[in-house]
């Protein structure tokens, strides 16, 4: 007896709609998240010229002198932590809706909802805010996750309006409880891992400019550089980094072994050197190596060129090899 799928194609357009509204959401927070970023840098401008100026004996009028507070400054800075505030739960609600629209499409076709490419990026995607917003629930951690939303905006851009495949069933050799098992923890562990990529990148940046995270702005030399100083210093971005890989790396070599054991039942052997398969095995092992460098004395700069080439190996096998290079995955279509 012939198996009969059946799609709904109301809850797959619902499903669209939500994915829209979380691309949106998110560039809306990104924003915020950016706008807070430069207040607080201006804040910090204006407070070490307002300190420069108490110094060399400038007068401040009475209206200015309120207790524990340096005149000017304050608004500022207040505005900044507004915006911050503001834009974190804003990424709540857009992670609210990106859920919504999986679990639409996974009800509409009646499967798990990472069958193609469209639906495997929306998936790393949403696993990549949820990281990010899990890792940097800090405070003073939280503007970071502007960086981490402007690759999750641009792959999901990328992803509704090239690669979008209307809600179906999948195609004969998808048909496994291992597609939930498999995909979704490669989907999870490559979500944290590309936020600890963009850590490792913001640490390489700000060290590149040679900015502290607590120096005051005097000196003024170079817009980014003072855009820089308000980030986390090289000491946190390292430690986020490194706190992600040791969460993504186990998860990501689980997704592997899954992996294997699913071609194993479906094309009769564990490893074939599929271009899949292998640029996996080249990032599982780039990331061994981060780990290793990273807990080797002195080499901390070179752990975070290893996690920054991890990072790229990684964004090439989870979307550019399905697309350029044919393969035994390549049947899951775009």
């Amino acid at each position: 007896m012939e198996e009969t799928s059946y799609v709904n194609e109301t809850l797959g357009q619902y499903s669209d709609w939500f994915y829209a509204t979380a691309v949106t959401v998110y560039a809306i927070a990104m924003i915020l998240f950016l706008a807070s970023l430069a207040s607080a840098r201006f804040a910090k401008i204006e407070k070490a010229q307002a300190r420069e100026l108490v110094g060399a004996g400038a007068s401040v009028s009475a209206d200015d002198r309120v207790p524990g507070r340096v005149a000017g400054p304050a608004p500022r800075r207040g505005a900044g932590e507004r915006l911050g505030s503001m834009a974190y739960p804003v990424v709540w609600v857009g992670l609210a809706a990106h859920l919504t629209s999986i679990v639409l499409r996974g009800v509409a076709t009646d499967r798990a909802p990472w069958g193609n490419m469209y639906e495997f990026i929306s998936l790393t995607c949403i696993a990549c805010v949820a990281a990010g917003v899990v890792v940097l629930r800090r405070r003073e951690h939280r503007p970071l996750l502007s960086f981490v939303l402007i690759p999750v905006i641009l792959l999901m851009f990328i992803a509704g309006k090239f690669l979008y495949t209307v809600p179906a069933p999948v195609v004969p050799a998808l048909k496994s409880y291992w597609l939930a098992i498999h995909v979704s923890i490669i989907s999870i562990s490559s979500g944290v891992l590309l936020v600890s990529g963009v850590a490792s990148i913001l640490f390489l940046v700000k060290q590149r400019w040679n900015v502290k995270a607590d120096e005051t702005a005097s000196g003024f030399s170079g817009g980014l550089g003072r855009l820089l100083g308000h980030l986390p210093s090289l000491e946190s971005l390292d430690r986020l980094a490194y706190k992600c890989v040791v969460i993504g790396f186990p998860l990501f070599g689980l997704g592997v072994i899954c992996g294997a054991i699913w071609a194993e039942s479906a094309w009769g052997r564990f490893w074939g050197w599929d271009p899949k398969e292998t640029v996996s095995f080249i990032a599982w092992v780039i990331y061994a190596a981060y780990l290793h460098a990273r807990a080797t004395a002195g080499w901390r700069n070179a752990a975070a060129w290893i996690n920054v080439a991890g990072f790229v190996a990684l964004l090439f096998n989870l979307f550019a090899i399905n697309l350029v290079v044919s393969g035994l995955h390549s049947y899951a279509g775009l």
